[in-house]
Order: structure tokens, then sequence, then C-alpha cells
């Protein structure tokens, strides 16, 4: 076979493999231990000074990231850092909201540091150890109490079984512009149920989000399509659930009756575009 005739062969592979296929959530065992009379909190400071630092808020309301800063400045040391001190601790002897706000920032940490090992890629769907990989998602990325993580371990086997809050998808960010915003300020444990609201409103009443077409025709994130079950047991629930935190389309999103269109932007959410 020619080379050429063999890249062509491959993008038709990829592109008919599908974008992102939703994982379930499936509880692994191991992560779901606690302690709630332990009151000690985990630190946070140095992944606050790289969202302080490198993360801006576009015209269009959506957070970019300065990546290039990252990659050149001190940035990536104090990130790197920061997942060298998270990852040697021990989740589990901790108390559940602080276990949440670990694991949110640690998901979040290691998907920048994982886009910096990538200077060239514009998407992060470009990215991943294997030669055929649609992202990095299963790539192992983390060892944290012995045990080797990859960012699917922690959305699937770790945040959505064990919480059950369907606010956790708008606080993980997959550095993509249809994501929900890598936000600029850490999860703290002692504010995190009013961040993930905060977030949950931010992304829903943002067009990338939800938003009608000049024919009024109806446009959802992806998200609500990969993750339907986590926010609403069917698609007129699915509208009741985004009706009631939409601030300006309420009632259409109440009484619409026709197909769903579902968007996902997977560009870079960088501010200086590759």
């Amino acid at each position: 076979m020619r080379p050429s005739t063999l890249l062509v062969a491959l993008a038709l592979i990829i592109t008919t493999l599908p974008l992102h296929p939703a994982p379930k959530a499936e509880l692994w065992s191991f992560w779901n231990l606690h302690d709630n009379t332990n009151t000690a909190t985990m630190d946070h400071a140095l992944w606050q000074r790289v969202l302080s630092e490198n993360v801006k808020v576009d015209e269009d309301q959506i957070n970019r990231v300065n990546y290039g800063a990252l990659i050149e400045g001190q940035g990536r040391l104090s990130l790197q850092r920061y997942i060298e001190q998270q990852t040697s601790l021990d989740p589990r002897k901790y108390n559940r909201q602080e276990q949440l706000a670990y694991w949110i920032n640690l998901y979040n940490a290691l998907t920048v540091e994982l886009v910096l090992g990538y200077p060239h890629k514009a998407s992060i769907m470009r990215m991943g150890e294997k030669f055929l990989s649609i992202g990095p998602w299963n790539d192992k990325v983390a060892n944290v109490a012995g045990e080797k993580l990859s960012l699917n371990d922690i959305e699937h086997r770790i945040l959505r079984p064990i919480w059950r809050d369907h606010r956790i998808h708008f606080a993980v960010n997959c550095a993509s512009i249809g994501c929900p915003n890598l936000t600029q300020e850490a999860y703290l444990a002692e504010n995190i149920d009013a961040a993930l609201s905060a977030a949950e409103q931010q992304y829903i009443n943002h067009s990338r989000g939800v938003s009608f077409n000049k024919r009024g025709q109806l446009h959802l994130s992806s998200i609500f399509d990969w993750y339907v079950s986590d926010f609403a047991d069917s698609d007129k629930a699915l509208l009741t659930y985004l009706s009631k935190h939409h601030e300006t389309l309420s009632n259409r999103l109440r009484d619409y009756d026709k197909p769903i269109n579902y968007d996902y932007n997977w560009d870079l959410n960088s501010q200086n575009p590759r």
C-alpha cells in the first residue's frame, strides 16, 4: 500500500470512530472510603497560582488558558509541584468535601499538564499515547495511593459514581472551547457546593451550553447527550431541568417539542490558538 493510500485509510478509520464515547459511571470501590471526622484541609495554593496567572476570561465569556506562558515560564513548575503534592496524599483519609475538591482540582491540573506535553496540537482529541488515540482520557497520568489513574478513572470511576452529582460535568475541564470553563478559582471544600452551582448556571446560560438558531432549532452541548441520564430520564425532563436554570429561555425550553441538535467545539481553549 502506498503511503498516500495508507494515510487516507487511517483518516477514514479515525473519522468513523466515535468522537467521545461516554463511559458509564462504574464505581472503583478502592476509592469509596472517607473519614468525616478528619477536619484537615488540603493545600491548593499552587493550583490557585497557576489559575490566577494563566486563565483569562475572554469577551465571549469563555475562559482561555495561556499554555504558551506555562511552557516558557515558572508556571509549569508550580503546576508540576502541585500535582506532585496532591498525588503524594491519600484522599481516602479525608472527609467527603475535601475529597470532592481534591479530585476536581487534580483532574483539571492533570489535563493542563497533559496539554503542555503536546505543544503543537490544536485539540485534545489529537493527543494521546497510542497511535490511533482519540484523546488522552485512558492514558495513565497519575499515581495516587499506589494506584495508576487515568482521567477517565477520576471522572467516571470516582467522581460520578461516588458523588452522583450532575454538576461535576460543569467542573471538570477537557481543555476545549465547548467544555465548561476552567475556573479562575481552585475548588475548595468550604465553598464547593456554591462553586458547582455557579458553574452549572454559567454554562447553561452560555450559548455553547444552550441556544436557539435563527430557525428556532434548539442546540445543546453534547454533554447533555453523552450524559443525559445524569441530568434527566428523558429529553422532556432534560428540557425541564434546563428551563429551571436558564435566565432568559425558560419558557422556550419548557415548551420545545422538536428535535434537539447537539454540538461541541473541540478546539483547544488556548489564549493563543495553535
